[in-house]
């Protein structure tokens, strides 16, 4: 485990840490969790390391170097019945340690987001909306494979250009101002006064110097990430959970926010990685809507 002023990350799996966890003691999760399942088996990365298996091939094209993503098309129904199952464990270990009111953001994906969407729903979530998060990527409309000549104008699926994130909700304890009131949630943070959260965000892929910093797989941008973990505290102030973080993009964004977070992660080579990337992702400087955020002192009802 390494702990800061601010955050705690833990080498430790999800599913057997949070029913640890005291009920009603977070306020909010972010995370973009192993959803394909498959692709995160031990099996699955040492074959993404060769450039094999479900990632995607080939991770050179028309003159550029591609970071390999899953090929999610390829997965089977037993596969799909998995990712299900995960979420219909997940959902509920997070409704007992969220405080109500308490927002999950989870990175999902196209083909199966009605499967996330019942497993949380069913677990007693309100389904709150989709963040569409705008980033083109090289996935998708491509021409059938072994017949590109002969079928020179189609694809078999559209090229991807968005990545959904669900927005969840644990139910309020009244209305929504009684929330805010007794535990800090129930709500969403604006950008500025007059302007509310937007449920569509532009954002780029990583590159450069945050690709250096934390060569995760999944890494998302901290223009994006900041955004989001500013959103879920309304009133700045409780603690976020990413339980799947990988090489820590969330709980960086938290920090430079100053915001309080915990992080948990099972792989420990990606776990190594994000005690030393989220110092460095929380120094970047970063120009989005929340850059003038200041996260008040963390100040709790007795409950």
């Amino acid at each position: 485990m390494t702990s800061d002023r601010l955050y705690t990350l833990v080498k430790a799996d999800a599913f057997k840490w949070l029913p640890l966890r005291q009920p009603a003691s977070i306020e909010a999760v972010v995370t973009d969790p192993p959803y394909g399942v498959v692709e995160y088996s031990d099996d699955e990365l040492a074959k993404r390391k060769n450039g094999k298996g479900i990632w995607r091939l080939p991770q050179a094209y028309d003159g550029y170097d591609r970071t390999s993503m899953p090929r999610f098309t390829v997965l089977k129904d037993l596969d799909r019945a998995k990712i299900q199952a995960f979420h219909e464990k997940l959902a509920p270990l997070l409704e007992r340690v969220l405080v109500p009111g308490g927002h999950v953001f989870t990175a999902s994906h196209n083909l199966f987001i009605h499967l996330v969407i019942n497993a949380f729903t069913a677990a007693g979530f309100e389904l709150r909306g989709q963040l569409a998060r705008v980033v083109k990527t090289l996935r998708g409309g491509d021409r059938p494979k072994g017949a590109h000549v002969e079928y020179p104008g189609v694809c078999v699926s559209p090229r991807s250009c968005w990545e959904p994130w669900l927005i969840f909700r644990k139910p309020c304890e009244g209305r929504v101002r009684d929330n805010l009131h007794r535990w800090g949630t129930g709500a969403l943070k604006r950008p500025h006064r007059d302007v509310p959260f937007p449920d569509l965000i532009t954002s780029s892929t990583v590159r450069g110097q945050e690709r250096e910093i934390a060569n995760h797989p999944s890494v998302k941008p901290q223009a994006f990430m900041r955004q989001v973990v500013a959103a879920t505290l309304p009133l700045a102030r409780g603690t976020i959970l990413d339980p799947f973080m990988g090489s820590g993009s969330t709980v960086a964004a938290a920090t430079a926010l100053g915001i309080r977070s915990i992080g948990l992660e099972i792989n420990s080579e990606y776990f190594a990685l994000a005690r030393t990337a989220v110092p460095k992702l929380t120094a970047l400087t970063i120009e989005d809507p929340y850059s003038n955020y200041v996260a008040k002192p963390i100040r709790f009802r007795r409950r």
